[in-house]
């Protein structure tokens, strides 16, 4: 039996977001996957019993993207949204007993965060709202974007400065329309509705020069509109509030600072009345709220959970609301935790281990098999982890995967893979990428260096700089993949050290030039979105300018700083041949930072290929077009093929 070659990304699904019904008897969640006949994405909400009676079902049906179900408050309703009618997601209302879903949005922009009132009544909502000048819908005659605020650009959003993100409120019956109560030239997200419903909190900036600053604080609106109402003045950057059931306090993720990068992310608590904010998680030291979000803090009675990573894993955790007790994990082991929630003194979550995508559990009782499918037709291997030992003596963990038909008297390439972020974190939850890469005869080795989140704040904050502040990009952080790969000739022979090749994206792919521009061991690389040039991605990504959070400077304060980790100043020492690959949208790593370097290399005369995906953005390998991602792979293995 095979492995996973590129086209069997069609046949992969996976579960997520789950929701229980107000009495706990019952879990929302989405089934989602690949769609090959529309090159696009498809999901549908499903119901199923939390006590594992009865068979899980498709609740919404269509060929479209259904997803962020979530009950009312009496459990009679359920909000979904979707793009079924419009090219824009909107929000519906279905019954729960079933039903037809009625539309209660029709607004030019997808809707997100749709959040019921108490009362169920209202659903919140956030939305962008284009000027006024997108109604000429001839771009030829279209009147020139103005812009006078940083934040005006988002990869995978697109142009913000004149499309900025507001909340609105719509009756659930669809009696009205949608009423806007955010206004401005801000950015309002993540609203939550107060306990007595007649207000709502919400996730801003709004200082004059809230555009040059990732600060973010609390707000509240009264639901009628009118003029919002600041809450913290923290100086750092608030997401996901809650407000809990009484209405006394509000949970919500803090990152401690903004220009001081990288941080953990706590769970933090505002008393309302008094304005006091406690943080809850400081003492675990590590990552609460990890990346992409799983969800906001979850309160349950007068305690909060939320998502942890922990060394190559994601655990769920709990923590009293008023300190009291340090945090305490809930659901730990070898795997990812991905949505989770709990009513009625049930817990349900998502779970991901290596080789199985996410499925629906309530404790260890799986409540899905939306992947098995996809599993029985393949052999997948599994990672197994091991310590590697850098130059100062760290140890960094790793792990190794072997191709499936192993055999332990063959000798095999090697392909040393590396995360992006970097404050992210590889590990144990089912990546389509190892797969692929071991299924076509490959040893895969993975590692988290310093830089990388999932271990201490001080692991994280090992490659700040150069200078004061430390060594930088390129620095430790190189010299532990290079020990993972070391390690792994030294303790398994079938690694063929005289076939090597690595390859990563974004900073993965930043490490991946900087590797190949500092070592020549390796025979092929392949380098994704990456930044190789500091002095001119400063200007082009949608926030390069924040890279001060970890040199310490601006640019113009310390140019030499900039150009001192820039891959691209070492080009006329890459003689690896080298696989430049990126797409045209990408506007957090600017695809001038794949031309720079394939322009260098080409006038050196070196073995260089750059590959361009149109219409694609930084999310490329984890959202991009179906067709693109498999060719994407098709791409990556002819490469290293050809070498390797």
């Amino acid at each position: 039996m095979g492995g996973m070659v590129p086209e069997d990304l069609y046949e992969l699904q996976w579960a997520s977001d789950p929701r229980l019904s107000p009495d706990g008897r019952l879990v929302s969640f989405t089934v989602s996957g690949l769609d090959r006949a529309s090159n696009d994405y498809k999901s549908r909400i499903w119901l199923t019993a939390a006590d594992g009676s009865g068979n899980p079902l498709p609740f919404t049906s269509g060929d479209k993207q259904d997803g962020a179900g979530r009950w009312s408050p009496d459990g009679s309703q359920l909000a979904f949204v979707s793009d079924r009618d419009t090219k824009s997601s909107q929000v519906f209302v279905i019954p729960a007993a079933g039903g037809e879903a009625r539309r209660i949005t029709d607004l030019p922009e997808d809707v997100a965060q749709a959040a019921w009132s108490p009362d169920g009544s209202s659903i919140a909502f956030s939305a962008r709202v284009r000027d006024a000048a997108y109604e000429e819908t001839d771009e030829g005659k279209r009147a020139p974007r103005r812009f006078r605020r940083l934040q005006f650009k988002l990869d995978s959003v697109g142009w913000t400065g004149d499309r900025r993100g507001h909340l609105f409120v719509v009756p659930a019956d669809g009696s009205e329309p949608p009423r806007q109560i955010t206004s401005g030239d801000f950015e309002d997200s993540d609203p939550s509705w107060s306990a007595d419903g007649a207000r709502i909190l919400f996730c801003s900036a709004r200082d004059d020069d809230w555009d040059v600053s990732f600060v973010r604080d609390l707000y509240e609106v009264d639901v009628s509109g009118g003029e919002p109402r600041r809450l913290t003045e923290i100086g750092g950057t608030t997401g996901s509030p809650q407000w809990s059931p009484d209405g006394s306090r509000i949970a919500f993720y803090l990152y401690p600072a903004v220009e001081d990068d990288p941080r953990h992310t706590q769970v933090a608590v505002l008393e309302v009345a008094s304005g006091d904010i406690r943080i809850l998680t400081d003492s675990l030291d590590l990552q609460c709220s990890p990346y992409p979000e799983v969800r906001e803090p979850l309160w349950d009675g007068d305690s909060i959970l939320f998502g942890v990573e922990k060394g190559g894993n994601l655990h769920l955790y709990r923590v009293a609301a008023d300190g009291s007790g340090k945090p305490e994990a809930v659901l730990e082991g070898e795997h990812y935790v991905g949505g989770y929630d709990t009513r009625a003194g049930i817990l349900v979550h998502t779970s991901s281990v290596g080789t199985r995508p996410y499925e629906l559990f309530c404790g260890d009782r799986a409540l899905t098999e939306v992947t098995s499918a996809f599993l029985a037709g393949r052999s997948l291997s599994p990672a197994e982890r091991y310590t590697a030992i850098s130059a100062d003596g760290s140890e960094v963990d790793a792990w190794i995967m072997r191709p499936p038909d192993f055999d332990a008297d063959k000798r095999y390439p090697v392909l040393l893979n590396i995360h992006g972020g970097p404050f992210a974190q590889y590990g144990n939850g089912f990546f389509d990428e190892f797969h692929v890469y071991t299924a076509a005869g490959y040893v895969v080795l993975f590692s988290n260096p310093r830089g990388s989140s999932g271990y201490s704040e001080e692991w994280g904050r090992a490659i700040r700089g150069p200078g004061k502040l430390g060594g930088g990009w390129g620095s430790v952080d190189y010299e532990d993949v290079m020990a993972v790969v070391d390690t792994a000739l030294e303790r398994f022979s079938f690694c063929d050290s005289e076939r090597l090749g690595v390859l990563g994206g974004s900073y993965g792919g930043y490490l991946t030039s900087w590797i190949v521009s500092h070592t020549g061991r390796f025979k092929a690389a392949c380098s994704e979105r990456a930044v190789n040039d500091f002095y001119t991605t400063w200007g082009s990504s949608d926030f390069g300018w924040d890279f001060k959070g970890y040199t310490g400077s601006y640019l113009f304060e310390d140019r030499d700083a900039y150009l001192a980790i820039s891959p691209h100043i070492y080009a006329h020492d890459i003689h690896t041949p080298l696989l430049i690959l990126h797409s045209e949208n990408d506007l957090r790593c600017h695809i001038e930072q794949g031309e720079q370097l394939f322009t260098t290399l080409r006038l050196l005369d070196r073995d260089v290929e750059m590959v361009r995906f149109p219409s694609e953005s930084h999310e490329l390998s984890r959202s991009g077009s179906p067709v693109h991602r498999v060719m994407r792979f098709e791409v990556i293995l002819e490469w290293f093929a050809r070498y390797l």
